[in-house]
C-alpha cells in the first residue's frame, strides 16, 4: 500500500524560505538580547511553530498568499519580542531617518508598537483562517469569512486571558514587562478592538476578491 499522499506532499519552495527567513529573524533579535530573562516567554512559541510548520503544512497546505501573511505577522512579533513591545525604538528610527518622531507626529502617550501587532493579528490572520476554513473545514465562502472574524475575536480574548493569568503566577515585575500595559487600565480591551479592526478591514477586503 503506497503511503498517504498527504504526508509526503512537498513544501513549496516559498514557503520554506519564509520558514527560513522567519527563524533567521528570530537568531538576529536575539543577538545582544536586552532583555534576556524575558526572552524565552516572547520567543518560544514562534520557535515551536517553526518546527511544527513542515508538518502542518504538509497536513493542511496553504496557498503561498495566505502563509505570507502569517510569516509577516510572526516577523512583526519577533521584532516586538526583542524589545517586549514596550520598547522597541520606533521614535529613534524615525528621528534619524526623517528628522521627527513618530510619537509627536501622531501624539501618541505610550508605545503603541503592541497595538500595531494586534491590529496586524487580525488584518494578516484573517485570510489565512478563512482559507483554512473553507478549504479544510468545507466551509461556504460566507461562513468561512464569518468564522475567521470569529476566530480572531475569540484568539484575542484568549491571549488577553493568558496574560491575566499570567500576571497572577509569575512575578509582579517579570508579568508587567511581558503585558506591556504601560499604565493603561484599558490596554486589553484596546488591543482586542484593533485586532477585531484589523480583521474587518481584511474581510472587507477579501469579500471582494473571487
Amino acid at each position: 500500500m503506497l503511503p498517504a499522499a498527504s504526508n509526503r506532499r512537498a513544501l513549496p519552495p516559498g514557503q520554506r524560505w519564509m520558514i527560513l527567513l522567519i527563524l533567521a529573524a528570530v537568531i538576529l533579535a536575539n543577538i545582544a538580547q536586552p532583555f534576556p530573562d524575558l526572552a524565552p516567554l516572547q520567543h518560544g512559541p514562534t520557535v515551536a511553530l517553526l518546527l511544527a510548520a513542515p508538518w502542518l503544512l504538509r497536513r493542511w497546505p496553504l496557498s503561498n498568499s495566505a502563509f505570507a501573511c502569517i510569516a509577516l505577522f510572526l516577523l512583526l512579533h519577533t521584532l516586538g519580542a526583542r524589545y517586549i513591545y514596550s520598547y522597541v525604538p520606533y521614535d529613534d528610527w524615525s528621528r534619524a531617518l526623517f528628522g521627527k518622531d513618530i510619537s509627536s507626529a501622531f501624539d501618541l502617550r505610550r508605545n503603541s508598537y503592541d497595538r500595531l501587532v494586534h491590529f496586524a493579528f487580525g488584518a494578516l490572520l484573517t485570510c489565512p483562517l478563512a482559507e483554512i476554513a473553507c478549504r479544510h473545514g468545507k466551509f461556504t465562502r460566507c461562513w468561512s469569512l464569518l468564522f475567521a472574524f470569529a476566530a480572531i475575536g475569540l484568539g484575542s480574548a484568549l491571549y488577553e486571558i493568558f496574560e491575566w493569568l499570567l500576571t497572577i503566577v509569575a512575578a509582579g515585575g517579570a508579568a508587567d514587562y511581558y503585558n506591556g500595559q504601560q499604565g493603561d487600565v484599558w490596554d486589553p480591551q484596546k488591543d482586542m478592538a484593533a485586532a477585531q479592526i484589523g480583521s474587518a478591514l481584511s474581510l472587507c477586503l477579501l469579500s471582494f476578491r473571487r
